[in-house]
């Protein structure tokens, strides 16, 4: 739930406000994994199936590349 809110918080972000490249390139690497999880817990978990190991590892590994993003985007530049 809380990744959800973050993910909707930075959509909202992007929509009114606009957001630096990199903070928009994590957004949609946010939406990616977020789209894999559903899919994980929906169509794996429900049915209760064992989860494929690389579809585990392939959401982790975008989700961790769009935080790493988004950190690069705040992260202060001085010059």
């Amino acid at each position: 739930m809380l990744a959800a809110a973050a993910v909707t918080l930075l959509i909202y972000a992007a929509f009114t406000v606009g957001l630096p490249g990199f903070a928009l390139g994590a957004t949609v690497l946010f939406v990616l994994a977020t789209a894999g999880g559903v899919v994980m817990n929906l169509d794996y978990h429900w049915n209760r199936r064992a989860l494929p190991k690389p579809l585990v590892f392939i959401h982790a590994l975008v989700a961790v590349f769009g935080f790493v993003l988004l950190v690069t985007a705040t992260w202060p530049v001085r010059g």
